[in-house]
């Protein structure tokens, strides 16, 4: 009877072998790109502009299967163009700044935080690159402190709607606020 037992044991190993290796491998597939530094020069995905001469929160996102780093000049232009219908079924990275730990006027990159754990202000006095912005948070108290400052409404991440990018400033004044 033992040597029956001993016979399956290297089967059993190998076995064990193979599972660890599986899931070694979903682990790495599994890891999560860090975000990359926004570099003077770099352009907004959507609309072209030059992404750090501009104020407020600003976007990236990469994509899951090539790995392509997109950036934005904003927090409202990354939502336009993770919101259409070709990109917002899929898993893709996305951060934000984190504007309770950088400045306004020119967000760190060392504050960058995954944007589907974000807390947002939509409809705030605060402008961005596009004119209204959605400030990201890291934290509920710091998008309320901020809310109650600056004004406008807070949301998650899932509950911001392309009506919310569309409905908080008229086409035509895209760049009065940063031309006054």
């Amino acid at each position: 009877m033992k040597s029956v037992r001993f016979k399956f044991l290297p089967a059993l190993l190998m076995f064990a072998v193979f599972l660890s290796g599986c899931s070694g491998e979903a682990e790495k597939v599994a890891e999560k790109p860090a975000p990359v530094h926004i570099e003077d020069g770099d352009e907004c995905h959507v609309c072209g502009m030059a992404i750090t001469p501009f104020p407020g929160p600003k976007g990236e996102v990469i994509t899951e299967k090539e790995q392509t780093v997109h950036k934005f000049c904003s927090t409202r232009d990354m939502f336009a163009w993770v919101l259409q219908p070709e990109n917002v079924m899929r898993k893709h990275t996305l951060y934000v700044h984190d504007m309770s730990q950088t400045e306004w006027a020119s967000p760190d990159d060392a504050a960058l935080i995954d944007a589907r754990e974000a807390v947002y202000v939509v409809g705030s006095e605060r402008k961005g690159a596009m004119g209204q912005t959605l400030a990201s948070f890291s934290t509920e108290s710091a998008a309320h402190d901020f809310m109650m400052e600056h004004g406008g409404e807070m949301l998650q991440y899932d509950a911001i709607t392309l009506e919310h990018l569309n409905t908080e400033m008229p086409a035509g004044d895209m760049h009065s606020d940063m031309q006054r």
